[in-house]
C-alpha cells in the first residue's frame, strides 16, 4: 500500500513527519535510487527502496507503552531549557516513541507512548470523544452542589467546555479532592476550569486514559499494553489495526535505569554459605573454598574434638573445603576427595594440586604436615593407613567387624539381579 514518504520515514523511527519533510525537501531521501526533493510523493514501503543519508529504512515494530508520568517532566522528546523529559523515561525500549497527547509540566499520572501515529491521531482528535479522568485537590471545602458548573459546562477564553463528570473524593480541612472526567482536551484545561469556577487547583494527576490506568505504576516506571487494553481501544477508537504484530515486551519496565543497575550489583553480591561447624555432622553442607572443590562421604564425617556418628549412608557433597580442626584445607581446581568410611581431621591443612583426586575404602586420615600432590596424583588404599599422632577418633560399631574391608561391603545386602525378582 502506498503512503506518503514522510509517514513512512516517521514510522521507521528515523523522524517525526515534520522533520521528515526536512529531510525530503534537503535532498537527504532517496526512493529506488532516485533523489526525491517534493513533499507529496508516495511510496510503498514494502516494494520500494527507501533510503535516507544512504540507509535503507526498515519499519519497527509497533510500541505501545503507558508511561506513570512524574511531577516537573516535559512531555516532549527535547527540551531546550534542559529540563527533563518524557523521552528519557523509554530509551531502553530501543523505538523512537512519542507521547499521545500531553500533560503539564506540574502534572502527573498516566501517558501513552508509541511510534504508530495513526493510533496517537484517532486518540487525539476531538470527534473521539477519548475519557480522561483526573484526581485533584482544590483550595476550599466544596459541596455537591458546587461541582454543578463542572458537569455542565464552563466558559473559557475559548469557548464552553463539554459536560464532565465529577463527584467529590474527600474533604481535608479547608481541601477537597475531587475525580472529574473529561472527553475533550484543550491545553490545561483542568486548571483553567479550577480557575473559572472559584476553585483554584493545588494538585493534578491523571488516573485513566482511553481505559488505560496507572495503576500499579510508581512516578517514572512503564509498562506495555496489555492485549485486552488494546482491544478494548480498537473496539472503541478504531485503533490499533493490528494488535498481533505489537511490541509487547516485559509486563512492566523500570525506568531508572542507576538505581536498577545499583539492585543489580547488591543482589550479585551473595554472601557466602558457611561450611560446618567444628564437632558437628558435616552432611548436606557447603563451605568457602577453592573453585570446585568437592567432597563426598558415604560415612561418618568426624571433626577433631569427637566421632559424630550418623544413620547409613550420610551423605555430604560440598563445593568446597571440609575445614579441619586447624581451619578450612585450601584445594586447587577441581580437586576431589571420595572416601566411603570415616575421615577424621588431620592436624593441619592438606592442599591438593589441580585434579588430585583420593579414593580410599577404609580410613584414611592425614598425616601431620601437608601432603603436596602432583597433577592427576590418584591412591587408592584398601586398607588403614598411619595415622597421625594423637586421639584416633571411635569407630560406628558397623565398622568395628573388619579392620581392612569398608562398612558398606559387610552391611549392605547384594542386590538381585534379574527381572522380577528382588
Amino acid at each position: 500500500m502506498e503512503e506518503r514518504l514522510q509517514k513512512i520515514i516517521a514510522r521507521a523511527g528515523v523522524a517525526s513527519r515534520r522533520s521528515a519533510e526536512e529531510l525530503i525537501l534537503a535532498g537527504r531521501v532517496r526512493v529506488n535510487g532516485h533523489v526525491v526533493t517534493e513533499l507529496g510523493v508516495k511510496a510503498d514501503r514494502q516494494k520500494d527502496r527507501i533510503e535516507v543519508d544512504g540507509k535503507r529504512l526498515v519499519s519497527e515494530a509497533p510500541v505501545y507503552l503507558a508511561l506513570h508520568k512524574p511531577r516537573n517532566v516535559v512531555s516532549t522528546l527535547s527540551d531546550p531549557e534542559g529540563r527533563p523529559t518524557v523521552a528519557d523515561y523509554v530509551r531502553g525500549t530501543g523505538a523512537r516513541l512519542y507521547p499521545v497527547g500531553r500533560l503539564d509540566f506540574a502534572t502527573s499520572g498516566i501517558l501513552l507512548m508509541t511510534n504508530d501515529g495513526d493510533f496517537a491521531n484517532a486518540l487525539l482528535h476531538p470527534r473521539g470523544g477519548v475519557p480522561k479522568t483526573y484526581v485533584l485537590k482544590v483550595q476550599g471545602t466544596m459541596s455537591d452542589d458546587d461541582l454543578t458548573p463542572w458537569r455542565e459546562g464552563i466558559r473559557l477564553e475559548d469557548g464552553v467546555t463539554l459536560p464532565a463528570e465529577a463527584r467529590v473524593l474527600r474533604r481535608e480541612g479547608d481541601k477537597t479532592w475531587i475525580e472529574v472526567t473529561l472527553r475533550e482536551g484543550r491545553n490545561q484545561q483542568i486548571r483553567r476550569m479550577g480557575e473559572a469556577s472559584g476553585w483554584p487547583v493545588m494538585r493534578l494527576a491523571r488516573t485513566t486514559f482511553a481505559g488505560v490506568t496507572s495503576e500499579g505504576l510508581r512516578p517514572g516506571e512503564w509498562r506495555a499494553l496489555k492485549v485486552d487494553e488494546l482491544t478494548h481501544i480498537r473496539e472503541s477508537f478504531g485503533v490499533p489495526k493490528r494488535i498481533r504484530g505489537a511490541m509487547m515486551g516485559a509486563s512492566s519496565g523500570p525506568v531508572d535505569h542507576r538505581r536498577t543497575a545499583g539492585l543489580a550489583r547488591s543482589s550479585a553480591k551473595a554472601s557466602p554459605r558457611p561450611g560446618p561447624e567444628a564437632g558437628g555432622p558435616a552432611a548436606r553442607s557447603r563451605g568457602p573454598a577453592g573453585p570446585r572443590a568437592r567432597t563426598r562421604t558415604h560415612a561418618d564425617v568426624p571433626s577433631a574434638s569427637g566421632p559424630a556418628p550418623a544413620g547409613p549412608r550420610a551423605r555430604t557433597r560440598t563445593h568446597a573445603d571440609v575445614p579441619s580442626a586447624s581451619g578450612p584445607a585450601p584445594a586447587g581446581p577441581r580437586a576431589r576427595t571420595r572416601t566411603h568410611a570415616d575421615v577424621p581431621s588431620a592436624s593441619g591443612p592438606a592442599p591438593a594440586g589441580p585434579r588430585a583426586r583420593s579414593r580410599t575404602g577404609a580410613t584414611a586420615p592425614t598425616a601431620p604436615g601437608p601432603a603436596p600432590a602432583g597433577p592427576r596424583a590418584r591412591s587408592r588404599t584398601s586398607a588403614t593407613a598411619p595415622t597421625a599422632p594423637g586421639p584416633a577418633p571411635a569407630r560406628s560399631a558397623r565398622n568395628a567387624r573388619s579392620e581392612t574391608k569398608p562398612r558398606a561391603a559387610e552391611t549392605r545386602a547384594p542386590r538381585a539381579r534379574g527381572r522380577g525378582r528382588r
